[in-house]
């Protein structure tokens, strides 16, 4: 059996890194906490919605990494001697990581009610039409 390759088709000139792309995002897609939505606002705007209950700002950090953004959470060590008859909140820390295509860049983000909202814009080129000279060889 033979594997297909993206970047050996020859009218995708230039795309080598889209199957790395896919991997990439193949390997992220099994997480399952933080608990999350996607959604498009606007006509090249979008918005990632974490259920972050339990962590403040400062537990949280966001980074956009070669085109991956990743989202951290890490809540401090607990300082007191607690016991919990039963413990269904989820205390524990997190990385959650989206692949970002080319253009698309982090507008800003904000916590509400223990969901953290990233919002994302696409900037969209402007259409360059270009004439190739023909020169002698």
């Amino acid at each position: 059996m033979t594997k297909l390759s993206f970047g050996a088709h020859p009218f995708l000139l230039g795309f080598e890194q889209l199957e790395r792309l896919v991997e990439r995002t193949a390997k992220s897609s099994g997480e399952g906490y933080p608990p999350f939505n996607i959604e498009a606002t606007a006509d090249n705007a979008y918005r990632i919605t974490l259920a972050v209950a339990g962590f403040r700002e400062e537990d949280l950090a966001i980074t956009v990494e070669d085109r991956q953004l990743v989202v951290r959470g890490r809540q401090p060590e607990e300082t007191q001697d607690r016991v919990f008859l039963h413990r269904g909140i989820a205390a524990r820390a997190f990385q959650r990581s989206f692949v970002l295509a080319d253009g698309v860049e982090v507008a800003g983000a904000s916590m509400d009610h223990g969901l953290l909202h990233i919002d994302l814009k696409r900037s969209v080129p402007d259409a360059v039409v270009q004439t190739i000279r023909i020169g002698r060889g």
